[in-house]
């Protein structure tokens, strides 16, 4: 499979390896502000987080990464800034289907990784990177800026 670069091609075809073709995404940057919003009113922490996974329906969802959050994390680990939106986008796809913070959603990110990124999650050559536990229209992928969130959404 193509390896890293995160443009709507590679997020297309790891949205559909985890959710498949037929499941209807949203996906949107978002401000830290915005994201700072959003974090406050589902989860009830103000502060901003780095992604939101909004489940709708069982076969919709959406995802918000706040872009200049993942940007600064990334450069504290060590990653390219693409290579980390990528990993954030496995994860929030994770939760849309189901899975929680654990060993089990780790190891699944981990062997995801493998398959989509140069470089798998938790393995760099400078330190180990491992996420924070939060106290979270191509190939059915629709890219939007933003839409009405009426479920809680699962924090990254």
């Amino acid at each position: 499979m193509a390896k890293l670069k995160f443009n709507l091609a590679v997020i297309a075809k790891i949205k559909n390896y985890v959710l498949g073709p037929d499941y209807d995404l949203s996906f949107a940057f978002i401000t830290s502000a915005e994201s700072r919003a959003l974090n406050r009113r589902y989860r009830g922490q103000d502060k901003p987080t780095n992604i939101l996974s909004f489940p709708l329906t069982p076969t919709s969802g959406e995802i918000v990464i706040d872009r200049a959050l993942a940007t600064r994390e990334a450069r504290a680990t060590i990653r390219h800034p693409d290579e980390y939106l990528a990993y954030l986008f496995i994860h929030g796809l994770l939760h849309l289907n189901g899975l929680a913070h654990g060993s089990r959603m780790e190891s699944k990110e981990c062997q995801l990784a493998k398959l989509f990124l140069s470089a798998p999650h938790g393995q760099n050559r400078h330190r180990r990177i491992r996420h924070r536990n939060f106290s979270r229209q191509a190939g059915g992928l629709r890219v939007v800026r933003r839409q009405s969130r009426t479920t809680r959404p699962s924090a990254g």
